[in-house]
């Protein structure tokens, strides 16, 4: 009987819209391995981050997010907004340029590395807008980031 239970608590907390994104809206969060804090804390993730929220817990206080290397944690949902779109470098190293193209100069953000996350600024072609915390933009080949959507066109 308590097999039963629990499969379906589970059901309960992934029964959810699939491929809805959320940014992280503060300057620092943890992500941990349930829905509390009394669950073990993995790791940080910062401002600007996406992340694909794939379930809710049963409290409704915390979201089952999968992140850019398709890893599932927990957030407190006071963290996370979806007012917003944002981006995660997925690649080792990218050329961030003041313009969309590759002959526009360099950004102050170049190179962005791996992890690096931005908020979406807006699209011209193949690039991508963005800002990162402290305001400084640039552009950034799509086929380098990641949005936390799934299917979805930046």
């Amino acid at each position: 009987m308590n097999r039963f239970f629990a499969m379906g608590l589970v059901f309960a907390v992934f029964a959810v819209n699939p491929a809805h994104a959320v940014c992280v809206s503060v300057s620092k969060a943890n992500v941990r391995t349930g829905p509390g804090t009394w669950y073990q804390k993995l790791w940080d993730v910062y401002k600007y981050t996406p992340l694909q929220k794939i379930g809710v817990s049963v409290s409704g206080d915390w979201y089952a997010v999968r992140d850019v290397d398709g890893d599932v944690v927990w957030i407190d949902k006071k963290l996370v907004t979806d007012k917003f779109r944002c981006t995660v470098v997925k690649s080792n190293k990218v050329t961030v340029r003041k313009g969309p193209g590759t002959s526009k100069s360099l950004s102050s953000l170049s190179p962005a590395v791996h992890y690096d996350s931005f908020k979406i600024m807006g699209k011209r072609g193949e690039w991508v807008k963005v800002k990162d915390e402290k305001g400084d933009t640039g552009w950034i080949d799509k086929s380098y980031l990641w949005i936390g959507r799934v299917n979805c066109v930046v």
